[in-house]
């Protein structure tokens, strides 16, 4: 598993959409493209480029999982506590490498945790509490990445029904409607 490093790596794989949520962490994952052609076929993913696969390597580090902590300051803020949790974060994730393959991925710390609860930054409770609901998060998103997405149009080979034209019952509706909004202006 390769780490994140980079802003604009963290930023390219935030953009793209978050997969699940805790309450306390969301995940958000960018797919990398899957053969390396398509990005030598691409010419935006030379030097200078903006394309965001081009922040993610070639080769083999393609197919891993790459991964990202953030866990901002607003929301714990002593060091050791960010620290902890980042630790527990990285921990938790290669329990699920397997399921995480040839994407980039953030997981966001996106609310604090109870200080009254939690009084120590590195106590077993908030250890447990943190990798308890790291592993909701991860098998979450593990669920939610083997499951069958739906068949499209192209799959089924149907064309999805076209809206039906008005009989001129509806014709003459919609006409009154449009004639008195426009006497109305």
């Amino acid at each position: 598993m390769q780490k994140l490093k980079t802003r604009p790596q963290f930023q390219a794989t935030m953009s793209a959409g978050t997969i699940a949520r805790t309450p306390h962490f969301a995940l958000h994952r960018m797919e990398l493209a899957a053969e390396v052609t398509e990005m030598v076929a691409n010419p935006k993913t030379g030097p200078g480029s903006t394309d965001p696969q081009a922040l993610f390597g070639v080769g083999a580090v393609r197919g891993q999982a790459w991964l990202g902590a953030m866990v901002p300051k607003r929301w714990a803020k002593r060091s050791v506590t960010r620290h902890t949790i980042k630790r527990q974060i990285y921990a938790v994730a290669t329990d699920y490498e397997a399921a995480l393959l040839r994407a980039s991925y953030v997981v966001r710390l996106r609310s604090g945790f109870d200080r009254q609860q939690f009084v120590s930054a590195t106590s077993e409770q908030l250890s447990a509490a943190v990798r308890q609901e790291l592993q909701q998060l991860f098998a979450s998103a593990a669920r939610r990445l083997t499951q069958p997405r739906p068949a499209t149009e192209a799959d089924t080979g149907f064309k999805k029904k076209k809206p039906e034209v008005l009989d001129n019952q509806g014709q003459s509706a919609t006409d009154l409607i449009v004639s008195q909004v426009e006497h109305q202006s």
